[in-house]
């Protein structure tokens, strides 16, 4: 059983970083990181599209592996 969850955790771990490699860059001109980006507290907009699902296929992955992490030290310390 630890097994089984021990690599569906390596494998949610790749899949994690590829989809966040895969998250459209938001790069932004020095004078915005400089100024504290004020700007992106007042001007934030809703993601749409490719980008929101990516931002909702990050979260569900960050959930399933946080899950499994405390699954594992259950099954660990019994």
């Amino acid at each position: 059983m630890q097994a089984i969850l021990l690599n569906l955790l390596i494998i949610d771990s790749i899949v994690i970083v590829i989809a966040t490699l895969l998250q459209p860059s938001k790069q932004q001109d020095a004078l915005s990181a400089l100024s504290g980006g004020a700007t992106d507290l007042f001007g934030k907009s809703k993601s749409r599209g490719y980008e929101a699902f990516m931002e909702k296929v990050t979260v569900v992955l960050g959930v399933i592996f946080f899950g499994l992490s405390l699954v594992l030290v259950y099954l660990a310390s019994h």
